[in-house]
């Protein structure tokens, strides 16, 4: 029984579905929203102000490498939710600005739950073997793979990827550091 412990799809005895149609559950037990309605949460009460963030009097040139390389990390550490945010945000952009990319996901999200229900009518068999949750999502992606090629998923995954790392990446090196962080980070010499 230990395939079954590890099935995303199966519901433990007392555990609530989190959704159901007709006393059967179609959202796989991880993609609860409650799970991401957490995750959300955590980092938006991690934001530091937007206006900080974004002060440009607090934005100068680096005076060498050594400088550099403690503000990114400081800015990495203290900007991590702000940075995720701008990171979704690019994501969301990128999804509406491409009507075939939003097309893709939509066959995508749609070849996944026509398996899925199909799959808790009955056991799905493929070949003479049960298929499981992760087979379903292997599935259901190799149905819509030719649809995300068309929409230029992979051109939208480089931009996205480049656009942050750009937009962070120049956050992070020039925003100067507050006092106290950088009396935290002096190093002292060898």
């Amino acid at each position: 029984m230990a395939g079954k412990a590890a099935d995303p799809f199966s519901i433990d005895a007392g555990e609530q579905p989190a959704m159901s149609v007709a006393g059967r559950h179609w959202l796989p037990r991880g993609l609860s929203g409650s799970v991401a309605k957490e995750w959300f949460e955590r980092r938006r009460m991690a934001i530091r102000p937007w206006a900080g963030f974004v002060d440009q009097r607090r934005f100068s040139k680096p005076r060498n490498f050594g400088e550099l390389c403690q503000r990114v990390v400081r800015n990495l550490d203290t900007y991590h939710s702000n940075y995720t945010f701008i990171f979704l945000g690019l994501i969301l952009y990128c999804i509406i600005s491409s009507p075939m990319l939003l097309l893709a996901l939509a066959v995508f999200v749609g070849a996944f739950y026509i398996i899925h229900l199909k799959s808790l009518e009955s056991k799905l068999v493929l070949f003479g073997r049960e298929v499981t949750g992760v087979h379903q999502l292997s599935l259901a992606g190799a149905m819509s793979s030719p649809v995300f090629w068309l929409a230029g998923a992979g051109t939208a995954v480089f931009w996205v990827l480049g656009a942050t790392l750009a937009v962070i990446g120049s956050h992070a090196a020039f925003r100067e550091m507050d006092g106290a962080m950088e009396e935290e980070l002096m190093m002292e010499p060898v």
